[in-house]
């Protein structure tokens, strides 16, 4: 079993910048994928970036302003968030994967390819 835990999240102003974290703990070894997914209410939970050993990942929508980063000797993944804009709010959550499959580029964006999920963190951007 694996067990993440996000923190950092929070109110920002629109423009504004925030670091949301993932604390890894358990059988970290057996996972070579994870990354992050959002979710607004009334909507589905979406792909937001992901890291494997061969890459990263972003949505179109984050891809120029969101970083992920890992650190692998802390066991802790990172969503560096720049420029916010009002429809980033949501609840964020970090996962995680034991297998994924190729191509990477797909895989890596949906859902049920992670085996493990955090409680999610609210990250709340005002206009």
């Amino acid at each position: 079993q694996v067990q993440l835990v996000e923190s950092g999240g929070g109110l920002v102003q629109a423009g504004g910048s925030l670091r949301l974290s993932c604390a890894a703990s358990g059988r970290t070894f057996t996972t070579v994928g994870m990354g992050w997914f959002r979710q607004a209410p009334g909507k589905e939970r979406e792909f937001v970036a992901a890291s494997t050993t061969l890459n990263t990942y972003y949505s179109d929508s984050v891809a120029a302003r969101f970083t992920i980063s890992r650190d692998n000797a802390k066991n802790t993944m990172y969503l560096q968030m720049n420029r916010l804009k009002p429809e980033d709010t949501a609840v964020y959550y970090c996962a995680a994967a034991i297998k994924v499959p190729k191509p990477e580029f797909i895989a890596t964006a949906r859902v049920r390819t992670y085996d493990y999920w955090g409680q999610g963190t609210q990250v709340t951007v005002s206009s």
